[in-house]
């Protein structure tokens, strides 16, 4: 008899006919608050049922078909274009499988991200996507369900995991502005938590190779919040000759600032984002980037589900990140 959920794998209601020693039809009747079942073999399913974690999917219940696999993406920001493009690959990848996806924006707020947690159990058969919540707390809302984390490093075994590596990337980003003669090289991060990223962590790294001053400031992620850090920026550091950037947004915004103040880009101001989107190319001067392959990290999400929904725990999955040359650097 089975003692509990099983990592990566979702409980069935068969499973929970085998554990409580019963048929599937008497589980459904429990479940389903139906007659003609005692309330001792009633109370024993239900109590099966918590012990091993089991969710009854809402899908599964006839809001899709029955043979349908239905995955919860996560993403902290709809506005946010890197989340579309990997939205983007997890719906094609999902399509190819005939699978659904439901997807839940968070507004990168802790609240609301617990808050869709809580209900996701019952909506989908698996969930994907970026979390702040520690292992332990998404655990227990998704017990027994196949989870894949994205963006983060060192998850609990049950789960699957997709990391974004740039720190290449960056070093390359950094060295091309070195060797074009940029001595002053700032970067904007994000302001989230007010915690340095890794992203800043690469960048300090690559200047100390290069014997670099760094210059640093938070920004929100988002144009406006791009040109407000920038602006601030150049007024206290106006020796600045580049800018490196926490993603492609804060860059667009950073990027239309420095020509607002007379700085061009690329001629003596260069501006290199971090994400590689295909927004880039709707800006004058395109935007230099660190590029991650933004669908692949979409597909590989699903893929990954594929296998915990077979009982596989999958392997990390490393999505590395590459210096992509355009027109802003």
């Amino acid at each position: 008899m089975t003692d509990g959920p099983v990592p990566g794998k979702r409980i069935t209601i068969r499973d929970v006919a085998k554990s409580a020693g019963v048929s599937y039809q008497t589980v459904s009747r429990a479940l389903n608050d139906k007659g003609e079942i005692d309330t001792t073999t009633k109370q024993r399913v239900l109590d099966t049922a918590k012990r091993l974690g089991y969710r009854p999917s809402r899908f599964a219940r006839g809001l899709v078909r029955q043979d349908s696999t239905s995955v919860g993406l996560v993403i902290p920001n709809l506005l946010n274009p890197y989340f579309t493009e990997v939205a983007a690959g997890a719906l094609d990848a999902a399509r190819r499988k005939d699978w659904h996806v439901v997807v839940y924006d968070t507004a990168d707020d802790e609240r609301q991200e617990l808050s869709t947690l809580g209900m996701i159990g019952s909506q989908v058969d698996a969930v994907v996507g970026y979390f702040s919540q520690p292992d332990d707390v998404i655990d227990r809302y998704t017990s027994g369900m196949p989870v894949v984390q994205i963006g983060r490093t060192d998850v609990g075994a049950r789960f699957g995991e997709i990391r974004v590596d740039g720190e290449e990337g960056v070093h390359a980003a950094i060295a091309h502005l070195a060797s074009t003669g940029r001595r002053r090289i700032g970067m904007l991060d994000h302001d989230h938590h007010h915690q340095p990223s890794v992203r800043y962590s690469w960048y300090c790294d690559a200047m100390r190779e290069h014997g670099l001053p760094t210059f640093v400031a938070e920004a929100p992620q988002s144009i406006e919040g791009g040109q407000r850090a920038m602006a601030a920026m150049l007024e206290k550091h106006p020796e600045l000759d580049a800018i490196f950037t926490y993603n492609d947004v804060i860059a667009i915004g950073a990027m239309f600032q420095a020509r607002l103040l007379g700085r061009r880009v690329p001629a003596d101001f260069a501006v290199i984002g971090f994400d590689g989107l295909a927004i880039g190319n709707m800006v004058e001067p395109p935007l230099s980037s660190v590029r991650i392959d933004t669908r692949k990290v979409g597909e590989t999400a699903i893929d990954q589900v594929g296998q915990l929904l077979s009982g596989t725990r999958p392997e990390v999955a490393t999505i590395k990140a590459t210096l992509l040359l355009r027109g802003s650097a």
